[in-house]
């Protein structure tokens, strides 16, 4: 788990699929409406990385529990039965935001070689006084801030404008991972992109996020 997983969230409860899934094959309403209870609210904040209105995230969830309806026979158990539902709803978005024209082609995911995870700025350069390549100004450490602090809900605000504020592709990967508690092959699964893509990804959304946290915390001192 990670520190920013730490900050945002709190612990996922398990449950028994095999019984679920055979409750839900039976068509057992109760089973069902615990289910989108559960999942509903966090299906909504993916949504709505991929589009802008609360309106068509709600419609996008409601066209996931339908396909999860109408699709729930054909579960193999391959994945978790949560990483196959939010497959369904990310495919939903996807084709949503193409009808909506959205600019960046969720579909493709690259990571962008060109961007630079951290500023350059923050490591010793040749001809600087300390070694080329070594952190000049290296990440601060929050040990000495009070964990109420880093746990308040200003905090957690700014953590959801710093996410809010990422590139598409990086705001998806980080909701699943580290907003909805989503390991990286379960991420893979649902985005069907690469390890290497999603660890990309992940560690440029977080490098980012914790800049944000750290200025935030500069400033407040």
């Amino acid at each position: 788990m990670s520190w920013l997983t730490r900050l945002r969230t709190g612990p996922e409860h398990s449950r028994d699929e095999g019984a679920l899934v055979a409750a839900l094959r039976a068509g057992d309403e109760t089973a069902f409406a615990r289910l989108v209870d559960e999942h509903s609210a966090a299906m909504r904040r993916l949504a709505l990385t991929f589009v802008r209105s609360r309106e068509v995230a709600d419609e996008v969830v409601q066209e996931a529990w339908l396909g999860v309806l109408r699709g729930i026979d054909r579960f193999e158990g391959r994945s978790s039965l949560k990483t196959w539902i939010f497959r369904i709803l990310t495919n939903v978005a996807k084709t949503r935001a193409v009808r909506e024209a959205r600019s960046v082609p969720f579909s493709s995911f690259e990571t962008g070689s060109d961007e630079l995870s951290v500023d350059p700025d923050r490591f010793f350069r040749q001809g600087d006084a300390g070694p080329t390549g070594a952190w000049s100004a290296p990440p601060a450490s929050w040990r000495a801030v009070p964990e109420e602090r880093l746990l308040s809900s200003e905090t957690r605000a700014l953590i959801d404008r710093a996410i809010e504020a990422l590139p598409d592709s990086q705001r998806v990967v980080i909701t699943l991972r580290d907003v909805e508690g989503f390991g990286s092959e379960d991420v893979c699964n649902v985005l069907e992109i690469s390890e290497t893509n999603q660890r990309v990804l992940l560690h440029r959304a977080r490098s980012k996020v914790r800049a944000a946290i750290e200025d935030y915390l500069r400033d407040d001192h």
